[in-house]
């Protein structure tokens, strides 16, 4: 799934615009790219964990050339998946917490 399905499947479940689920969407990644970029971790119970995690410099080969060469430390996202969301794609599918909108 792209960010384009992602769009669709919140407006068609949401019963909103697409335009109103893009804006729902993006303010969404927005929020959690600014969280993580501010070392701050972001639980979302039944499906996951995501968090900032430094990760060493350390001592990799030069693929082409097999010479050694230094691998600068960098901070990654590191994704933790939660109970519901193992359960959904172990069972094949997910059951909705959402409560359902109202027109």
């Amino acid at each position: 799934m792209n960010k384009q399905e992602l769009i669709d499947a919140v407006a068609a479940k949401t019963e909103v615009t697409k335009m109103a689920a893009r804006i729902a969407v993006d303010a969404f990644l927005e929020a959690v790219s600014t969280s993580l970029a501010g070392g701050k971790k972001i639980s979302l119970v039944g499906f996951g964990n995501f968090k900032p995690a430094q990760r060493s410099a350390r001592m990799g080969r030069h693929p082409r050339t097999g010479a050694p060469m230094e691998i600068a430390a960098a901070t990654q996202v590191k994704f933790t998946p939660g109970k519901g969301l193992k359960d959904a794609v172990r069972d094949g599918e997910m059951e909705s917490k959402a409560p359902k909108s109202r027109k």
